[in-house]
């Protein structure tokens, strides 16, 4: 037996977040938690559920992890997809290390003191935790974190709400804006299928224009005296 009739179910596109609608959210976080968390999402690309499923021996922020077993060049993070408690989990099943800039090494710098003078030695084995309200050292939810989304576009005075999703966006086309091919992209978010970054790219209207002007002129290849 087969159904008569079928829902189809039209896909939302996710528009990406812009560099200004991160600024202005950053500059309204207040703690170096909420600020690594915006930085994980909007510049490592991290979906809501692999950051709130980091660990703490995920990061790797050294220029030379040989001394840790871990041979990946650079500051990064590895992406493991695991069982956590807080429900929250990798979507791709592979795992990868994702290179991470100074920007985001400085701020797990601040995070960690934060966390140091909150919670000492004690809490969580996840990365980030509750740090302002009960049950203390409890791991986040990927609930939280995107309430804490939602909370900095409105205290940014943005006019619309920036989820998780449009800070990955945002990720994948400032990576594509600035050169990146399809396969650095598939890589960096964790893709298993070369076609899956393309709905992420959400080209600069410069960069279109750019592209219009790179188009020689037809009078280029024309011979001498045509019109």
């Amino acid at each position: 037996m087969r159904a008569r009739h079928r829902l189809q179910e039209p896909e939302t596109a996710i528009d990406r977040a812009s560099d200004e609608e991160i600024v202005a959210m950053f500059l309204q976080c207040r703690s170096a938690r909420d600020r690594l968390i915006l930085l994980l999402l909007s510049r490592v690309g991290l979906r809501p559920g692999q950051a709130a499923g980091l660990r703490r021996c995920d990061p790797h922020l050294l220029m030379d992890s040989r001394s840790l077993g871990c041979d990946a060049e650079g500051a990064h993070v590895h992406v493991v997809r695991r069982e956590n408690e807080n429900r929250a989990w990798s979507k791709s099943k592979k795992s990868w290390a994702m290179p991470v800039d100074f920007l985001v090494v400085q701020a797990f710098d601040h995070y960690a003191l934060e966390r140091h003078e909150r919670l000492g030695a004690s809490g969580s084995d996840f990365l980030l935790v509750n740090l302002f309200r009960p049950p203390y050292g409890a791991p986040m939810t990927t609930d939280a974190i995107g309430e804490l989304c939602e909370s900095l576009s409105r205290r940014a005075g943005l006019g619309r709400k920036i989820g998780p999703r449009m800070c990955r966006h945002a990720m994948a086309s400032n990576v594509a804006d600035a050169g990146g091919k399809l396969d650095e992209i598939q890589a960096l978010l964790g893709q298993k299928s070369a076609e899956s970054p393309r709905p992420y790219l959400h080209p600069k209207p410069s960069r279109l224009r750019e592209a219009v002007e790179r188009v020689p002129l037809p009078r280029v290849n024309a011979k001498e005296g045509d019109r």
